[in-house]
């Protein structure tokens, strides 16, 4: 189970990075045109908090089940020490659940905005500080924190 969760964890994350980046392009777009804000607007909005939150629950799923942590914590004064357990111990997983947070707490606040200008200004700034958060906790393979493929195999 483990693996078929990290794999699904590691493939979803793209759909995260497409949903974020596309509905921050619409934000954006939005702002500048002062365009209406649209049902597809809300809808996307919607999806891209939803899909983060799907990536929050595969991401617990391998947190809880990865014997990498499993060993970081059991070994935890030892184990600090080392970047890359470290990273993934604790920075990756923290950084990731404020960015999680940063996503819900925006599309919330779009979603009660009374102007379209605001609920894409709104979308524009909440989001892309998570967008910014989570491109410095993944690990890149070219990441100088810790690194992984972009996506893992079996």
């Amino acid at each position: 189970m483990y693996s078929t969760v990290l794999i699904l964890h590691s493939i979803f994350r793209w759909l995260v990075l497409l949903s974020l980046v596309y509905v921050i392009f619409r934000a954006g777009r939005g702002c500048f045109t002062k365009s209406s804000f649209s049902f597809w607007d809300n809808k996307i909005r919607h999806w891209t908090a939803t899909i983060a939150h799907i990536q929050l629950i595969l991401g617990i799923l391998v947190y809880m089940k990865s014997p990498l942590l499993q060993y970081y914590f059991a070994n935890f004064k030892t184990s600090i020490s080392n970047w890359d357990l470290t990273f993934f111990g604790l920075l990756h997983f923290v950084l990731m659940v404020v960015a999680i947070v940063l996503i819900t707490i925006g599309s919330a606040k779009a979603k009660r905005k009374a102007t379209d200008l605001e609920k894409f200004k709104t979308i524009l700034v909440w989001f892309s500080i998570a967008l910014i958060i989570i491109f410095i906790a993944i690990p890149w393979p070219f990441s100088p924190l810790a690194n992984r493929p972009y996506i893992r195999t079996f």
